[in-house]
């Protein structure tokens, strides 16, 4: 999954401001205690936070 398409998720999911938001305040566990934009700037795939992401947040799956 491309960046742009993760981050056009997160907006689509939690609207554009709280997405930004969440991607730089938010800690996931699932990420091993990293922010969204600390998981990307580590080279983690945006495929995977987005499906940690969902967890953390209870996406309905058919938005997974």
């Amino acid at each position: 999954m491309r960046i742009t398409v993760f981050r056009r998720l997160m907006a689509d999911e939690f609207g554009r401001g709280r997405a930004e938001v969440l991607a730089q305040d938010h800690v996931l566990s699932g990420l091993g205690g990293k922010t969204v934009d600390q998981a990307l700037a580590a080279g983690i795939p945006a495929k995977q936070i987005w499906r940690e992401v969902c967890e953390a947040f209870d996406v309905p799956s058919e938005r997974r």
